[in-house]
């Protein structure tokens, strides 16, 4: 129930941010989803997140996320192949991949091979 909240309504709430801004957004939702949003989202994006956000501006404007990404990419991108297969491990995916396999009216996406291109 979870992995479908978080992940699958997820497309519903961006479409309406990207239709009505986010107070469009929260005309749309229930009450409960809401008071979640205004009561429980500013103890998760606090000023704590703002000032990682502003430290990774940083080194975007700076060069240094380039460099450490052509570093990356001459060393074979080992880190990077690492990070991707963890992610690629984690239980949401596990969930999700058995939770979609229940859903026939979704539509069956390989992401095996060549980067895919929707």
């Amino acid at each position: 129930m979870a992995y479908f909240e978080c992940l699958h309504e997820l497309k519903l709430t961006v479409d309406l941010m990207n239709e009505a801004g986010i107070s469009g957004m929260r005309f749309s939702v229930s009450e409960t989803a809401k008071w979640g949003d205004v009561s429980v989202g500013p103890k998760i994006i606090d000023a704590s997140v703002k000032k990682r956000m502003k430290a990774v501006l940083k080194d975007i404007q700076s060069g240094k996320f380039a460099k450490g990404w052509i570093a990356e990419y001459k060393g074979g991108y080992k880190k990077y192949n690492a990070l991707l297969r963890r992610g690629a491990n984690h239980p949401v995916e596990q969930v999700g991949r058995r939770l979609r396999g229940l859903m026939p009216w979704m539509k069956k996406r390989s992401i095996k091979g060549a980067q895919a291109s929707y």
